[in-house]
């Protein structure tokens, strides 16, 4: 067969994920001869063999590439001549082509290193620490570059000689895999007792079996454990007793929140949950993030699991993970279905060193199975629903960060480097370098002192890691927020532009740049709240408009907050204010002539009839009559989450929130009759028409209103965003009934679509020199 020379460039995540030990076996088995390099964009070859075998190995790099590559172009050209290569080597990366650091992701343990774990005759046999290219920790361990072992929280174990041989073996799948690792030269497991007392002395060949023991134990007598995790610790206990849970719930200060649950294998969690084929197939994934899963119907389930799981999540999901760490699949050998939460009292970043947890944890848990392997970066698990067969993530953490995202310019070119800051609720940044957005883990709410710190340092490791210097800053509008104090004295301190960003707009632009759009779009974002151009909360947008310009066409009627902040945490004072005077506001919003407020409520002069309705004393109400009249302290809001939690208290479900967002939850529950904790009296069929009739109102209004910007700009792109499209229901609704209507609808994909998402799209408009806010009729089909 005649012999042919080619040049090939590979772009994307190639480097420390298994890639050139894959080449050099598909070079063996297709004997190719020739060489690769390490480039800026990912990797260089050059190959010579038969034609028919270098299309057959063209063709496997895209198909058969390891798991944790992502290779985002393959290009390729014959040459006109041979070498003739006698040989194929890795060649030195030239210097001005010194790549960029790319990191993989921590993710599940593979299933070879599995089956070695689990073989008796293996070295590694139920190591809770092996590892190998395709598997284990990576961003969770990484101090500094470059990537190698020194400058890992691996640097305290060196290598064994069997490890070390596989190391340097191209043709073993720990070549050149930093934390490998084995019992002779690895990590271990400590266990210490509720007084943090470290259990001692125990001989080497069960230096890891009797923590293990001590902990597996622990959880079967119904206590709780502290667990150490990849990115964390998490509190661990057995579901079979609701008290338990309840205990847990009491000690970490927990309040309503839900907890995620760690089950066995997919076949456990369809006993407590529905799973989907599409739900299975990324709860196995190498990723293996908490899945929200619906619950299953009421009475379909033994009742004392019934309770056990309404003490876990008061609303229609469960949190649900596989194991993806060695130690977790050791305790889930004996175990089946454990409450894993997070390792944090609330409110503050999760718990990752040892004397850390100690110190914070004593009294909450009942042991620590811990180890001696530092964890160097906080990184929360991940947490999504599937939607259309894809990940829609609540938060995007564990197993997919610091997977980068392509981030180009209009024409195709790589942006300059930029920061952006995000907002306040569920806070990330995100960083950007030439065709790449770095959207960092979740950080939590930047609202105390320790999220700051936090959110500081990853900022500055994520800078270090990836070699960036930003040219710009980005931040929202409002001035109270730490991330945009953070921004300014960045900006201040480094002598940066700084871009400031409606927090909308951001939504707007994070969903068009989460799906390559260029055109103008309408954007529906609904959330809680966000500072609009006119200085008051916007929060229900419908906005049009692209990335670097946007229209305000629509929103909702505003609302008065008594009390201001009160009112969030607070509910009943806004339906309150909305009952006392402006109910008339929502009346035929939904084009349907109908009211978006629920039906049968009291009149505006029946302070008792209001009481009753909120739950609230009548004194109450009169207080909040008096604050309405005198003006005082009452701020106005648009914010759909507002008007969320004015309608849950109308209907019983929720007149104090303890979270964010727990009257919408319940609302959305209220639907299926899922609604738990306090409002689970209020599951009654009348009760669940009224969610439903306020939601479909809602997706009418969605609509209507699409149409009218449609029938304005000729536009019939639309973008889905904020917060508010967490609900499920109404994602699928407004999606079914735009489309109905021959709109495109555009959802949010690689990030979040709540306020995590943010600095995404402010990076998005930062890119294209900042925003300008300008009238509708700006915008026309034929504009870009």
């Amino acid at each position: 067969m005649e012999k042919r020379r080619v040049h090939i460039a590979v772009t994307g995540i190639v480097q420390g994920v298994g890639f050139r030990p894959f080449i050099h076996k598909q070079i063996t088995d297709h004997s190719l001869l020739g060489w690769i390099r390490n480039t800026s964009e990912g990797a260089e070859l050059e190959l010579e063999g038969s034609a028919e075998r270098i299309e057959r190995f063209l063709a496997e790099l895209r198909t058969k590439s390891p798991k944790l590559a992502r290779i985002e172009e393959v290009e390729y050209e014959y040459l006109d001549t041979l070498v003739p290569y006698t040989d194929f080597r890795i060649v030195e990366s030239r210097k001005e082509d010194e790549p960029d650091t790319l990191i993989s992701p921590d993710v599940c343990t593979c299933a070879d290193c599995l089956r070695e774990m689990r073989d008796p005759r293996d070295r590694r046999y139920r190591y809770p620490f092996l590892n190998c290219t395709n598997c284990g920790p990576r961003l969770t361990i990484i101090r500094d570059i470059p990537y190698d072992r020194k400058f890992t929280s691996m640097a305290p174990f060196p290598m064994c000689g069997p490890c070390e041989a596989e190391y340097r073996d191209i043709a073993d799948r720990r070549y050149h895999a930093q934390p490998t690792c084995c019992p002779d030269c690895g990590p271990k497991l400590l266990w210490y007792g509720a007084d943090g007392t470290l259990l001692e002395g125990l001989p080497k060949k069960d230096v890891n079996e009797i923590p293990l023991r001590r902990a597996i134990e622990t959880l079967k007598n119904g206590g709780i454990v502290c667990v150490k995790g990849l990115g964390g610790m998490h509190l661990a206990c057995r579901i079979a007793d609701p008290a338990t849970v309840a205990e847990l719930r009491r000690r970490k200060r927990r309040d309503e929140r839900p907890f995620a649950l760690m089950v066995r294998d997919v076949e456990t969690a369809r006993t407590i949950a529905d799973v989907t084929e599409d739900e299975a197939r990324i709860l196995e994934g190498y990723q293996r993030p908490i899945v929200l899963l619906r619950k299953k119907p009421k009475g379909s389930l033994d009742p004392a699991l019934e309770e056990s799981l309404a003490a876990v999540s008061e609303n229609g999901f469960v949190g649900v993970m596989l194991p993806y760490t060695p130690v977790q699949f050791l305790l889930f050998e004996e175990l089946d279905v454990l409450v894993m939460t997070s390792a944090n009292l609330s409110e503050i970043p999760i718990t990752k060193d040892n004397g850390e947890a100690l110190r914070e944890l004593r009294g909450v848990a009942d042991g620590f199975l811990l180890n001696d392997r530092a964890i160097e970066t906080r990184c929360d698990d991940s947490l999504l629903w599937v939607v259309n067969g894809r990940e829609y993530f609540a938060r995007r953490s564990r197993g997919y960060v610091p997977y980068p995202v392509r981030f180009l310019t209009k024409d195709g070119r790589p942006a300059p480097p930029i920061l952006a800051c995000g907002a306040e609720q569920k806070a990330s940044f995100c960083l950007t370098k030439k065709a790449h957005a770095f959207p960092s883990q979740h950080i939590g709410d930047l609202k105390n002192a320790e999220t700051l710190a936090h959110y500081e340092s990853r900022i500055a490791h994520f800078e270090r890691l990836f070699g960036i210097r930003p040219a710009a800053v980005v931040c929202d509008l409002h001035p109270d927020y730490l991330s945009t104090a953070y921004a300014e004295e960045r900006a201040r301190r480094d002598g940066l532009p700084l871009i400031r960003v409606q927090h909308h707009h951001a939504h707007l632009a994070s969903c068009m740049e989460d799906n390559g759009l260029r055109e103008n779009v309408i954007g529906i974002v609904w959330d809680g709240t966000g500072l609009g151009t006119d200085g008051t909360v916007w929060g229900s947008e419908f906005l049009v408009g692209n990335r670097r310009e946007f229209a305000r066409f629509d929103h909702l009627p505003e609302m008065k907050l008594p009390g201001g902040d009160k009112a969030v945490a607070e509910p009943w004072r806004t339906a309150c204010a909305i009952l006392l005077e402006g109910r008339e506001r929502f009346e035929g919003l939904a084009g349907t002539g109908e009211s978006l407020l629920p039906d049968g409520l009291p009149a505006a002069d029946d302070t008792k009839g209001i009481a009753a309705m909120l739950g609230v004393a009548e004194d109450d109400v009169l207080a909040v009559k008096r604050q309405l009249e005198a003006g005082v302290n009452c701020p106005v809001s648009t914010g759909m989450g507002r008007l969320f939690d004015a309608v849950s208290a109308m209907l019983g479900l929720c007149s104090f929130a303890s979270y964010e967002g727990r009257g919408a939850v319940l609302l959305e529950a209220a639907i299926g009759g899922n609604a738990g904790g306090s409002a689970a009296r209020r599951n009654t069929a009348e009760t669940a028409e009224a969610a439903k009739r306020f939601h479909d109102r809602l997706v009418l209004w969605a609509a209507g209103t699409a149409e009218r910007i449609r029938e304005e700009t000729g536009l019939s792109a639309v973008c889905l965003s904020g917060g508010t499209f967490q609900n499920q229901y109404l994602l699928a609704h407004v999606t079914e009934e735009l489309e109905r209507r021959s709109f495109r609808v555009y959802i949010h994909r690689q990030v979040a679509t709540n306020d995590e998402g943010i600095a995404f799209g402010q990076a998005a408009v930062a890119r294209e020199g900042g925003e300008a806010h300008v009238p509708c009729s700006a915008f026309q089909t034929d504009k870009g």
